[in-house]
């Protein structure tokens, strides 16, 4: 006998859409998404900042079974993302299956019944046999512990939560960070402050951006000739795929790489003094590599001065560095990234015995088994989990992955009813052993970044190239998850 268990996905980003695509897609219909805010989007819906856009060209994010043939530019802006994602979701009916405005606190495992009991903001208590979060890895904005930040008179705020109300005509501005989303708002901004001054604590290594407007030829070979879009596609696919094997498997790859990246810093920073501040002091691909072809030539502006200084503290008029020169500006732009290794944080996960997630995960950080399973939490399948980001390539593609194999967990629960499963200890340690051996000899070790957690374990990264995530996650294997029936089922 069948019975198409109930399944609960948290967030309606590209992760929870996703997986309710790849289950509607498949016939399976018994879900809900529980979403915080009023509308769907995720992180393109969130990061609405001057030139907010992917670095990752749009022919391959997007959802390989739902290309967008009138893309309006390869590497695609929010706008169109979010737009993107709103004409998929309506297309296949799942704003019904959204609850908006409902923001999870606690799930809770029973035992005796096999289900999850999950407690919202609005006091209610959703139950059901499968619990899938799908809240991301760049979901809650990461402020820096800077002395005096609740001192600055001005206007301050995180690039994540950019405020529109603020006009930055004439003013001066104050960037500290220089990670993906900085690169992308500082040329856009820079013409229009006073002056800008960039706080950089270590330099990026940026390539350039292959960018282009898709013209009306374009998108009519792409609609009535689809072969062509797939073959961009693929191209893209491979280029990506290439970066991430000169990350992990081949690091004589790197070098061209490395080349390309020092004569792009070259060719668009003429001033030595300039160019030394922003070569960075490490190993390419310990952070994540960025693309822009504007970031330089904005940097090498005569409103924009870099520093290298460290920043003591923040005062009302501005900021002071080590050397005891106060910066005074008038607003403060946080481009400090995000909280990526605190998983599910904030919500409280609890399995087995009641044993709390964050408590099983504190003595060295988020592992799971694939990234998506972890023992004593069952019918528990992470979206976006530990160590599922990629270095290099699509997070979709991987998201793609994953979706597949928890829809076939699904599918084999359907046959199982009133069971319950979750990965093997052993199964699981033999994964995190194969892991770490990968991990062990890759740039991610040799910075700091958000790819790390306080320990140094890495916690977020894959360790390789995404087709070999899609070749391990193939197939559901039940032989390596423990299976028991509630009680009172």
């Amino acid at each position: 006998m069948k019975r198409e268990p109930s399944i609960l996905i948290i967030g309606a980003g590209f992760a929870g859409l996703g997986m309710a695509l790849e289950l509607k897609r498949r016939g399976l219909s018994n879900f809900t998404i529980l979403e915080k805010a009023a509308d769907l989007g995720g992180v393109w819906r969130e990061n609405t900042y001057p030139g907010a856009a992917c670095d990752v060209p749009s022919p391959l994010y997007s959802w390989s079974f739902e290309p967008k043939s009138d893309w309006p530019r390869r590497f695609s802006e929010q706008r169109d993302i979010h737009g993107y994602m709103v004409d998929v979701a309506e297309k296949y009916d799942l704003p019904a299956k959204i609850e908006f405005g409902v923001e999870v606190t606690d799930a809770e495992f029973d035992e005796a019944n096999g289900v999850w009991r999950v407690s919202t903001t609005d006091g209610v208590t959703h139950i059901a046999d499968v619990l899938i979060p799908a809240v991301g890895q760049l979901s809650r904005p990461a402020m820096p512990n800077l002395p005096g930040i609740d001192t600055f008179t001005g206007a301050a705020f995180h690039s994540a939560e950019w405020d529109h109300s603020v006009d930055l005509t004439g003013k001066r501005v104050a960037c500290i960070g220089t990670g993906a989303s900085a690169i992308q708002y500082i040329p856009r901004i820079q013409p229009q402050v006073e002056h800008l001054t960039l706080f950089q604590r270590s330099a990026a290594w940026v390539l350039p951006k292959f960018d282009r407007e898709y013209s009306a030829l374009h998108h009519a070979a792409f609609k009535h000739v689809p072969i062509t879009q797939l073959a961009e596609r693929f191209a893209i696919w491979s280029f990506f795929e290439v970066l991430a094997l000169a990350l992990t498997d081949i690091p004589a790859m790197k070098a061209p790489v490395v080349a390309i990246a020092d004569r792009h810093r070259l060719a668009q920073v003429p001033d030595e003094t300039l160019r030394a501040k922003l070569t960075p002091d490490y190993a390419a691909g310990c952070k994540r590599g960025l693309f822009s072809n504007e970031y330089f030539p904005a940097l090498s502006q005569p409103n924009v001065h870099v520093e290298t200084g460290a920043i003591a503290e923040v005062t009302p008029n501005g900021i002071r560095t080590a050397d005891g020169v106060e910066h005074a500006v008038d607003v403060i732009v946080y481009g400090t990234g995000f909280k990526g290794t605190e998983f599910l944080a904030p919500m409280n996960i609890y399995g087995l015995g009641g044993r709390k997630l964050a408590d099983a995960w504190s003595a060295e950080g988020a592992r799971a088994y694939l990234g998506m399973s972890v023992p004593d939490f069952p019918n528990l399948f992470m979206m976006y989990g530990p160590n599922t980001n990629v270095g290099s390539g699509s997070i979709i593609y991987m998201l793609e992955a994953q979706s597949r194999y928890i829809r076939q967990a699904v599918e084999y629960l359907s046959g199982q009813p009133g069971r319950f499963l979750s990965a093997r200890p052993e199964a699981e340690q033999s994964w995190d052993d194969w892991l770490q051996k990968r991990l062990k000899d890759t740039p991610w070790n040799f910075c700091s970044s958000w790819y790390r957690n306080a320990s140094g374990r890495i916690t977020n990264n894959w360790p390789g190239a995404t087709v070999l995530f899609r070749w391990k996650t193939r197939q559901f294997d039940p032989s390596n998850y423990d299976e028991k029936r509630a009680e009172r089922r």
